[in-house]
């Protein structure tokens, strides 16, 4: 007795057709299959628009779904705010001081000059009285440390004059920079998440469902759309054991299905490497030939919509 490996009904039939018809070794049965792009959010939300409806064709980019944005819009218009805040203080930092703060701090050094040219004349006369004898030497020092008092002060406003002018310290600005490319990463995350409750196909294809209606709750990574782009179309036959040895990737086949108007070409991709029927541990002569091995070829993406998936059809290799 043979052991069966748990297949499905129609590789139970493919395998007995093989190992049964010996008539044309180039002819083979299959059935066609697609690989379905399931189109989902990575954000929750409420369904408020779908774009397409089963069986619509679409072309790469164009819209599919939309859930609801509010919170992704209103925290995307936050972060662009923080952002201009951080810019303006950056700005701020790297300009000095306004020009009336700079200009108030020269008036203080222009009158602090004054101040000091007086305090010099007055130096001078105390000095000229002192050595006639017409002053006390408490009043002499008293004249010099108002000058010297008053050249401090313009030493000093000069300086102020001088700071007012620069951008605000090395370390002041790196923090102040830090804290710009943060909100600019803020804004870049929202931009991305409110991008995400729209969703564009990836690719030209078939929508074959949509799986979500207008106003039901999406939850996150969910598939709202089920599309079939033609180069995911492909069909599935099996050869017997001793057929395999002769396919290999690329070699041509063409592909016949009820109703198609003429044979669709196509191409090997993939000769699978197990059985998938599985004999005794013996392997007879016998055993052997019931042994079936499965075959993917791909039809050109212009040919793949003629087909449907779970179709079957006849494969001829050339």
């Amino acid at each position: 007795m043979s052991r069966l490996s748990g297949l499905p009904i129609y590789l139970l039939f493919a395998a007995a057709l093989a190992a049964c018809s010996h008539q044309d070794r180039d002819d083979f049965q299959g059935y066609v299959e697609g690989e379905f792009v399931y189109l989902g959010s990575s954000q929750s939300g409420k369904l408020t628009e779908l774009s397409v409806a089963r069986g619509q064709t679409l072309k790469a980019g164009a819209g599919t779904f939309t859930l609801e944005s509010a919170d992704e819009t209103a925290a995307l218009d936050q972060a662009k705010r923080q952002l201009a805040a951080a810019q303006s203080q950056l700005d701020d930092i790297l300009t000095g001081k306004r020009a009336p703060e700079v200009a108030s701090v020269r008036a203080q050094l222009t009158q602090a000059r004054a101040n000091a040219r007086k305090a010099a004349l007055q130096l001078s006369r105390d000095e000229a009285q002192f050595s006639v004898g017409g002053i006390a030497r408490g009043q002499l020092d008293d004249s010099r440390a108002n000058a010297d008092a008053a050249n401090a002060q313009v030493r000093d406003l000069s300086e102020q004059v001088e700071v007012a002018r620069l951008p605000g310290r090395p370390q002041q600005i790196a923090a102040q920079r830090a804290q710009v490319a943060a909100a600019q990463a803020f804004v870049a995350q929202a931009q991305w998440k409110l991008d995400q409750k729209r969703v564009a196909a990836p690719a030209d294809g078939l929508v074959y469902d949509t799986l979500y209606r207008v106003g039901e709750w999406v939850q996150a990574g969910s598939p709202v759309v089920q599309m079939l782009p033609p180069q995911n179309v492909k069909v599935r036959f099996f050869v017997p054991e001793s057929d395999v040895g002769r396919l290999a990737a690329g070699r041509a086949v063409s592909i016949h299905c009820d109703g198609c108007a003429a044979d669709i070409p196509a191409k090997i991709t993939y000769v699978s490497n197990q059985a998938e029927y599985t004999p005794p541990v013996i392997y007879s002569n016998e055993n052997r030939a019931k042994l079936v091995f499965m075959i993917e070829a791909h039809p050109q993406a212009s040919d793949a919509m003629k087909l449907h998936p779970g179709q079957p059809v006849a494969v001829r290799l050339q």
